[in-house]
């Protein structure tokens, strides 16, 4: 049973319940446990054999019983059982970003519509719009949200890919045959979706590389193996590609396979002008001499370019600037001073603050923001006034304990229907750090989401606006919110666009991340951790800002303490 098979059933298990009208604390218990089990970084059946499951977030008494059930038999009695009144093709509508569980019971009630297929048919033939409650533009939207559910099947989600593709790699650099080896492709530019997993190696014996690769935990099926290739399918469906040439040509390969594919055309391109031809065995002169290459410095160095970092090779201009060495300096995970956006118990987090302020110490950060929901989003458990004052108490007292260390009180302030914010100015006021975030209302028209965000970015307490877009990748299109008007307003408004680090977000995304840069609006990286493993989450906003061409100085979390509360909007 592997960790994407568990959490299907427990994404079900929430889909069902909130189709039958549960409680909502029981479906987001569920929903909790299954995103914590997808950010594990481990296999949970590890945990399981070990008797740890209780230490990841989420997981209870009454979730440990059912999850040893489904290990040890590979059922669990109470999915059954579920079905039987919600059947799964039901729960498998909610995949559509459209369809929530009281549209989903609708189609199923109603029509008997029991699968995306049979809903796209019926929304073709215009039946949806004559359902309660929905309408022409509903169905026309329901339509809008398969085609998108379509485009993004065939995509793996980063933070699925990555952790699978690190443990390969470091199977291939135990083997003592493996001289280098690396992941490739759009998961080494750490695109936010890929397609399959691309791992490269070297070495002087290919053949017992590939011998060994297949024989890796994990690989279930082997479909193709040659002396210096192999194509394996893993446990969890996933098809992984590994390749392997001499030493010497290990740069060319890396490179080449890295892509993106207008870039490697574009390095072609100038290695011809040059009069070579270059592949991925290296450089080839008119007299059909080589040039080979062991890194890829030496691949960029031969075309007269800085070595350009992977998340920058899309042809955006990386090559042109590389030639006039003005490649920007990358923001680096090592370069964040402290997390601006982190949930705790307070509200809809796992851990309680001190835990939090114990790991955020841990990952050396010298500060943290405790950014709790706030009351109008209910289903987080969100502050009130009364909560957040004593939450402050509380924060007080751990600040007296740390040395070299400070916890700032912050919230994520519901942005309302009309733009105005959950708490009244006065109470903002006593905050150290305000993220406005829209949740609700996603699928307003543009006009009105934009100027409902831009209001809020007017309030002067507002120092933040958090995940911008609204989007979870795999599940929720990003709302219709026009980011070009939201990022002049923060030129303007000196407010700061952040980039949510959650692996199903990473939003901004990397396109508006480097608008940003060029219109000089400051941004944060934020982790908005909902458990300790969650502040790790860092890691994939950071990749994110680097996608998007941006450096230390355009990130304000790199800042000292000091100097970041300087540079807050204040009154």
């Amino acid at each position: 049973m592997t960790n994407e098979e568990v959490i299907e059933i427990l994404r079900r298990i929430a889909d069902m319940l909130e189709i039958k009208g549960e409680d909502r604390y029981r479906v987001m218990a569920y929903r909790r446990a299954a995103d914590n089990i997808a950010h594990l970084g481990r296999d949970l059946s590890d945990l399981w054999q070990e008797g740890r499951l209780r230490e990841v977030p989420g997981i209870g008494e009454a979730l440990e019983k059912k999850l040893d059930e489904l290990f040890r038999t590979g059922r669990l009695g109470y999915y059954e059982d579920l079905q039987e009144e919600v059947p799964v093709g039901v729960a498998s509508l909610m995949a559509i970003p459209e369809v929530g569980p009281r549209t989903a019971k609708l189609l199923w009630e109603r029509l008997g519509l029991m699968s995306v297929a049979e809903v796209e048919k019926a929304a073709r033939e215009g039946k949806l719009r004559e359902l309660p409650g929905l309408g022409a533009r509903s169905e026309q939207r329901i339509l809008e949200g398969i085609e998108a559910l379509y485009r993004r099947s065939t995509r793996i989600p980063l933070y699925v890919a990555w952790p699978i593709a690190q443990d390969l790699v470091a199977q291939l650099r135990a083997l003592p045959v493996v001289e280098q080896a690396d992941a490739a492709g759009s998961l080494r530019r750490m695109k936010e979706t890929v397609g399959d997993i691309d791992l490269l190696a070297s070495s002087v014996e290919p053949a017992a590389v590939t011998d060994a690769f297949v024989k890796f935990r994990r690989v279930k099926e082997i479909a193709a193996q040659g002396p210096a290739k192999a194509t394996v399918r893993l446990d969890n469906g996933l098809q992984v590609d590994l390749m392997v040439l001499e030493p010497a040509r290990f740069g060319s390969l890396l490179q080449h396979f890295t892509g993106s594919k207008a870039h490697n055309i574009a390095l072609r391109e100038r290695a011809i002008k040059q009069g070579l031809s270059l592949s991925e065995h290296g450089f080839k002169r008119q007299d059909g001499s080589e040039i080979l290459c062991r890194s890829e410095e030496e691949v960029y160095q031969a075309l007269g370019l800085q070595w350009i970092p992977p998340e920058l090779r899309e042809d955006r201009g990386e090559i042109e600037m590389a030639a006039a060495g003005r490649l920007p300096k990358l923001v680096e995970l090592g370069d964040i001073r402290g997390d601006l956006h982190v949930h705790t118990r307070w509200s809809d987090g796992a851990a309680t603050i001190e835990e939090v302020a114990n790991k955020a110490q841990a990952l050396g950060y010298e500060y943290l923001v405790i950014s709790d929901h706030t009351k109008g989003l209910g289903v987080a458990n969100g502050l009130d006034e009364a909560r957040l004052r004593e939450q402050r108490r509380e924060i007080d007292r751990l600040n007296d304990t740390f040395d070299n260390f400070r916890l700032l009180q912050g919230a994520e302030v519901e942005i309302r229907g009309d733009g105005s914010l959950d708490f009244p100015d006065e109470v903002l006021a006593e905050l150290d750090v305000v993220v406005a975030s829209i949740h609700s209302g996603l699928r307003q028209d543009r006009e009105t989401i934009t100027a409902r965000m831009i209001k809020a970015m007017r309030n002067p307490h507002v120092d933040i606006i958090g995940h911008p877009s609204g989007r979870i990748l795999g599940q929720r299109e990003a709302s219709l919110v026009d980011l070009d008007d939201v990022l002049i307003e923060a030129q303007k408004t000196g407010t700061i666009l952040e980039i949510d680090g959650i692996p199903d977000r990473l939003d901004l995304d990397d396109v508006h991340v480097r608008r940003a840069v060029e219109m000089g609006v400051r941004l944060s990286i934020d982790s908005d951790a909902h458990s300790l493993d969650g502040l790790e989450a860092m890691y994939y906003g950071v990749m994110t800002a680097r996608r998007g061409w941006a450096e230390k100085k355009h990130i304000v979390n790199t800042l000292p303490l000091v100097e970041l509360l300087a540079s807050l909007k204040r009154p």
